[in-house]
């Protein structure tokens, strides 16, 4: 297995794990997992015994857990039941191992702290704030992003409560907002800012996040007047919303002659390669 992003070590043990790009959130596989937790030398068969035995188990791994492209021992790929942190912590609480504290330590190193907010949801704030403080960004722009977060998990709940599933819907929704206001799709922006698989929010500058919590702030006040259900109907709302922050920005633009939408970013300055003499 040559890619090493695709895989982590838990003692000795290898993980596969793929990142999605649409959502920004990696999955891990379920059965490398089972078989790190438990020394199964079939970790497969244990698996499948443990969710016939634990039926809400099943059900909820059934319907939250996607099936991911992952590569095998041949090097081929083959689709794999992965989870996210929280499917993961689900699945550790059905699995009886003196390793599921330690795993789920090791999970927080590997960049988790979501299992530990899970439990206490304040602890995400918090860090979030402490790890932008270390990042350089200042008192303005820090409560900027955390204004245009909570913004943001409003129009969230609302699309879940809509019946719009998590996952590549909600993608498909945030994809059709910003490419509204920006004229850009969200690889584009990334592409633009030169980012790979780290989160554009965390690289926009006040103006873009400002616009973005206009763009979403819209949509989630035009649904719900238009009482939106489902994908369809929330796609419709979604473009009305980023619409209003596409003339506010054309606006804006014309007035002050700067364009809103810019590739800067955060990343730490490239390290030139010395030549050795």
């Amino acid at each position: 297995m040559e890619n090493n992003k695709a895989i982590a070590v838990f003692e000795s043990k290898q993980i596969r794990r793929h990142y999605d790009e649409k959502t920004e959130v990696w999955y891990f596989s379920l059965v490398d997992i089972v078989e790190a937790l438990t020394d199964s030398t079939n970790a497969t068969d244990y698996l499948k015994k443990l969710r016939k035995r634990d039926g809400e188990l099943n059900a909820y791994l059934g319907t939250n857990c996607p099936q991911v492209p992952m590569l095998t021992n041949t090097g081929k790929n083959r689709k794999t039941l992965a989870g996210n942190a929280e499917h993961i912590f689900r699945l550790i609480q059905s699995i009886p191992s003196p390793k599921a504290e330690p795993f789920k330590q090791w999970l927080a190193k590997v960049g988790y702290e979501r299992m530990q907010e899970i439990n206490d949801p304040s602890l995400s704030i918090d860090r979030a704030r402490e790890n932008w403080q270390k990042l350089g960004r200042s008192e303005k722009w820090i409560q900027q992003r955390m204004t245009g977060q909570e913004t943001r998990n409003k129009l969230t709940d609302y699309w879940q409560e809509s019946g719009v599933k998590k996952g590549e819907e909600f993608a498909a929704l945030t994809n059709i907002i910003h490419q509204e206001w920006t004229g850009l799709t969200v690889k584009k922006h990334k592409d633009l800012k030169g980012l790979k698989s780290q989160n554009l929010r965390d690289h926009m500058s006040e103006a873009e996040l400002i616009f973005t919590a206009l763009a979403e702030l819209s949509t989630r006040q035009i649904a719900e007047t238009e009482k939106a259900k489902g994908l369809q109907q929330n796609a419709v709302a979604s473009k009305k919303g980023g619409a209003v922050a596409k003339n506010a920005r054309k606006e804006l633009e014309a007035k002050t002659g700067k364009s809103v939408i810019t590739g800067d970013n955060f990343l730490p300055p490239k390290k030139e390669n010395k030549k050795l003499k």
